[in-house]
């Protein structure tokens, strides 16, 4: 049993209902919320896993939901539910940060499979995958270090899977049972940061309404996670140093203090050992942050961790009704010989894309989605010339042939090319976005 709850957010009463009934019937806990400002509310509060939630929503629509979510909780997936005939708007706002959307009208099995499938996708257990020995050596550390309270500051490239280790350290830790709690300093603006820290007492400031607890409160007892701590204002360096220091916070426009038991970990981007020199970080902060410190190697320094981590990727992003794909020794050797800069951050969209495209059982080195990195050629242009070189003249007809055969019904045509419907669906948006001519009722045929 999972005991963290799917978020469903959807300003139609007998739809939400609709919706809590089908997933009551499952093994997850259901919250509902009827607007946006009450589901960022109950997201204060309650453990919630996954947030399901419409875009077509009075005051705050999904879009904007979603872009708190991504500022206050960016490691809670959003699935966002759009309708029929939008399906290039859903593309983009998975873009901007949404981990999957459905299309209305959809079944009931269709809503239960993605819940299913978001929910279960998040590690039981925070083990990193390890196949390279310089990843073996940094977990048998980060495993001695776990069984301390000493701060921890993980340094690394962007993608590398700094949080990762973060929250591997926290479960190996006495207080694994006890609240993880993760911000990202670099996603909030300063004038929000503090208030998200700290907390603040009903009037503090124009718009508070209520009293609310930061996220040291909300980490009392277990872990506080200071993503890309260099990011963070000089000035609130100075708030956050003293917070650790005395253990306990003021929230903001109160007057009590509030004891805390919490242990600090940090991630950061930037070479801190630089930027105190710059005068961009505080030395004392930086001192008091780096008592163990942790460095992950980018993807290309540890390259036995390279396929094991994309068959990893495979399996648990694939969404077709066969056997899980493999890679062909072309795939594995041109995954190794690439360079990785955006780290395994990257290697998961490669995969992701390579997936919808996808026409065999086998990925080969030409379903592997690569980065177009010509700086010099305009998006549009990019995305069109990438889309054309994927999407091969014979796949396009093999998909239109059989949209003809089964008389435009979607679902039978991904069953006849042994793909999932939402691939069909990704695969007949991304034709159009390219400019390829899909025939008048194709592309938005009925299921």
């Amino acid at each position: 049993m999972n005991d963290a709850a799917v978020l469903i957010v959807e300003d139609d009463a007998d739809l939400r209902n609709a919706l809590r009934h089908t997933l009551d019937s499952g093994e997850y806990p259901v919250l509902t919320a009827e607007s946006g400002p009450e589901a960022l509310s109950i997201l204060d509060s309650a453990h919630v896993g996954l947030v399901v939630s419409d875009i077509q929503m009075e005051p705050m629509n999904g879009h904007e939901l979603l872009g708190c979510i991504r500022q206050s909780y960016p490691d809670l997936p959003a699935v966002l539910m759009t309708a029929y005939g939008t399906i290039e708007s859903a593309v983009d706002v998975m873009r901007n940060g949404a981990a999957d959307y459905l299309v209305k009208p959809f079944e009931a099995k269709e809503l239960i499979k993605t819940v299913d499938r978001h929910l279960r996708s998040q590690p039981v257990s925070d083990q990193p995958l390890a196949a390279d020995p310089k990843t073996l050596e940094l977990l048998r550390i980060a495993g001695r270090v776990a069984r301390t309270d000493a701060t921890v500051t993980i340094s690394g490239e962007s993608g590398t899977g700094k949080e990762v280790f973060a929250r591997f350290i926290h479960q190996n830790s006495v207080r694994g049972d006890k609240p993880f709690v993760a911000i990202n300093c670099a996603a909030i603006p300063e004038n929000m940061l503090e208030a998200i820290l700290f907390g603040h007492e009903k009037g503090a400031f124009t718009g508070a309404s209520k009293s609310h607890a930061g996220k040291f409160e909300q980490a009392n007892g277990g872990t506080l996670l200071l993503d890309e701590i260099s990011e963070m204002d000089l000035g609130l360096q100075a708030k956050i140093l003293r917070v650790i220091q005395e253990r306990e916070v003021e929230r903001i426009g109160g007057t009590d203090t509030i004891p805390l038991d919490v242990r600090v970990l940090a991630t950061t981007n930037r070479n801190l050992r630089q930027y105190v020199s710059d005068g961009k970080f505080r030395e004392d902060l930086f001192y008091r942050l780096n008592v163990f410190p942790l460095h992950i190697p980018p993807l290309r320094e540890r390259k036995a961790d390279i396929v094991p981590l994309a068959e990893m990727l495979i399996g648990r992003l694939y969404d077709g009704q066969s056997a899980i794909p493999e890679l062909s020794d072309e795939a594995t050797d041109a995954l190794l010989n690439h360079d990785w800069s955006g780290n395994v951050r990257e290697l998961e969209n490669v995969v992701q894309r390579s997936l919808i495209l996808l026409s065999g059982s086998v990925i080969s080195v030409d379903d592997l989605a690569f980065e177009n990195t010509n700086e010099n050629c305009q998006a549009e242009e990019c995305a069109g010339a990438q889309l054309q070189d994927d999407l091969r003249k014979t796949e396009f007809n093999l998909i239109i042939d059989a949209l003809r055969e089964g008389g435009g019904n979607k679902t039978e045509t991904a069953a006849r090319l042994g793909i999932s419907p939402r691939t069909l669906r990704y695969k007949l948006a991304r034709m159009r976005a390219a400019g390829l001519s899909v025939p008048d009722g194709m592309s938005n045929a009925t299921h």
